[in-house]
């Protein structure tokens, strides 16, 4: 398994290995947030400032993502999570990527990856999943004339919001921005609730603790 650029521990080592921990809280929106010790990041390359319409592709990187349904009313990622579950598991075993943290919304998902230290091609990855997923699902949705001869499907958004990770402040931020994102859209009342999330891993493991983030 490719170990994340990050890893999270619950104390302080001693002796020369020792690393910046910090506790702090941290507020989302209107949401208190109590943080667990976070060990950095990994030294990555500073993220280039580029147009939107060009991604940042770093060998190795870790990268923060939004992905959308373009029907923004639908509820099929909730509906169908096994299948996307299954999609990305084959897709992983051909290209294999970490998953630090990853949330799944009715209409959207949010995620962070780490990709192999050789590797930058996440477009690819994305593409595969999309493309797979759509395969399973009946073909009832509405076309454009461009989507129709192109032989595309009108499940996803063709565009994706990709963000590099910069430093361990970042990593933190989106990770936590994952995390309580169900909460966010008013979808529980305590990320604890919400069952298509990474959380339920941190608190597994002692990252979070089980009350993190309540409304």
């Amino acid at each position: 398994m490719i170990r994340p650029k990050a890893a999270i521990r619950r104390s302080k080592p001693s002796g020369a290995k020792r690393h910046h921990y910090h506790i702090a809280m941290l507020r989302i929106g209107r949401y208190n947030c109590r943080m667990a010790p976070l060990r950095g990041l990994s030294n990555l390359l500073l993220c280039l400032f580029m147009p939107n319409f060009r991604r940042n592709r770093v060998p190795g990187g870790t990268y923060f993502f939004t992905v959308n349904l373009r029907d923004r009313k639908s509820k099929l990622l909730v509906q169908k999570i096994e299948l996307l579950r299954e999609v990305v598991k084959k897709v992983r075993q051909k290209q294999p990527f970490h998953i630090d943290a990853w949330v799944v919304l009715p209409n959207h998902l949010h995620c962070v990856w780490t990709l192999p230290l050789d590797d930058a091609d996440y477009p690819s990855r994305w593409q595969n999943i999309k493309k797979t997923f759509s395969r399973q699902i009946p073909a009832t949705e509405i076309l454009s004339e461009t989507q129709t001869r192109q032989n595309e499907r009108g499940i996803w958004q063709r565009r994706y919001w990709e963000h590099t990770i910069r430093d361990d402040r970042d990593y933190e931020k989106h990770v936590d921005y994952c995390h309580i994102n169900p909460l966010k859209h008013g979808l529980v009342t305590a990320v604890n609730d919400w069952p298509f999330s990474t959380f339920h891993r941190y608190v597994q493991t002692g990252i979070y603790p089980p009350d993190w983030a309540i409304s």
